[in-house]
């Protein structure tokens, strides 16, 4: 079985940043690779930034950061992810783009190596279809904020080999993550049932059984959840979780992963969360005030 010891991710947002500051962290040279120089620097800053704070917290010593950082590398070429070990794709939720990725890597990359997708609605069978190596490729799906998240859902299509599923799950706990074999279902364990979730409480908005506080403050103090879902649903992402529930609902046709209309509006009128200032919440305030949504 080959050791892993080179990672390489595709993609530097918050998510592709997350999963190189882990691999770094855990003594893995990692190489990110994304479309323009511009968003890698952006990336770097990030991680800089986050191990700066972890380093305050005393949850990670300076020596140890300053080799973490040391282990990374920033490229625009594909090709550079060639002699990486583990090759894992966190861009956007599009099937085409990830399997034109895919396809791209296949022809580059060793027959060793295992590509893993973080996806979090699309199959991982549809991208290892791009591919001549299906028996080497499996889901990673890691959550946001990845240093701070304990989770990788590793994700087993009916193509994996046994021996795959091995080193991508071994490849998870030596990350320091609990790891947790799915299914290759659209949304696996977790968005299978939070998307659901998250969606029923915007129709209850929606609906007018409750008015935002009071949603968010119910499942809070009645289910001792950190946060309600509409306050989780902004931290999310409104545009993102609107497409993983067209993604599910394309997948399943089952009207519970249906986008309700309130979200559909919301995402047009670039109400996307915190990232864009206001979604359920708006962010402009100190502390964040409710949105008149007009219902």
């Amino acid at each position: 079985m080959t050791e892993v010891k080179r990672v390489g991710v595709l993609g530097s947002g918050l998510m592709g940043s997350g999963i190189a500051q882990v691999a770094a962290t855990a003594g893995y040279d990692t190489i990110v690779r994304d479309v323009a120089a511009p968003v890698l620097d952006k990336a770097k800053a990030g991680i800089e930034k986050s191990l700066a704070k972890l380093v305050e917290k005393g949850k990670v010593g300076a020596p140890d950061r300053d080799a973490a950082l040391k282990r990374l590398t920033f490229t625009t070429t594909t090709a550079d992810l060639k002699a990486c070990d583990v090759v894992i794709e966190a861009v956007t939720e599009d099937l085409e783009l990830k399997s034109g990725l895919w396809r791209e890597l296949d022809g580059l990359c060793g027959p060793a190596t295992i590509f893993a997708s973080n996806t979090s609605s699309l199959t991982i069978a549809a991208m290892a279809a791009a591919t001549k190596r299906p028996d080497r490729f499996v889901g990673l799906h890691f959550f946001n904020p990845v240093p701070l998240m304990q989770l990788v859902e590793v994700v087993r299509t009916v193509t994996t080999s046994d021996e795959t599923f091995r080193r991508a799950f071994a490849f998870a706990k030596s990350l320091g993550k609990e790891a947790v074999a799915a299914k290759d279902t659209s949304g696996f364990i977790v968005n299978l049932l939070l998307v659901p979730y998250l969606l029923d409480a915007i129709r209850v908005v929606e609906h007018g059984v409750a008015s935002v506080p009071d949603v968010d403050k119910a499942m809070q103090l009645g289910c001792g959840y950190p946060m309600g879902p509409l306050t989780l649903l902004d931290f999310v992402g409104l545009d993102t979780t609107y497409k993983i529930a067209e993604i599910m609902f394309t997948e399943y046709r089952e009207a519970r992963y249906a986008p309700p209309p309130l979200l559909k509006r919301m995402v047009l009128a670039g109400m996307h969360g915190k990232k864009s200032g206001k979604g359920f919440y708006d962010y402009s305030a100190n502390p964040p005030v409710v949105v008149n949504l007009g219902l």
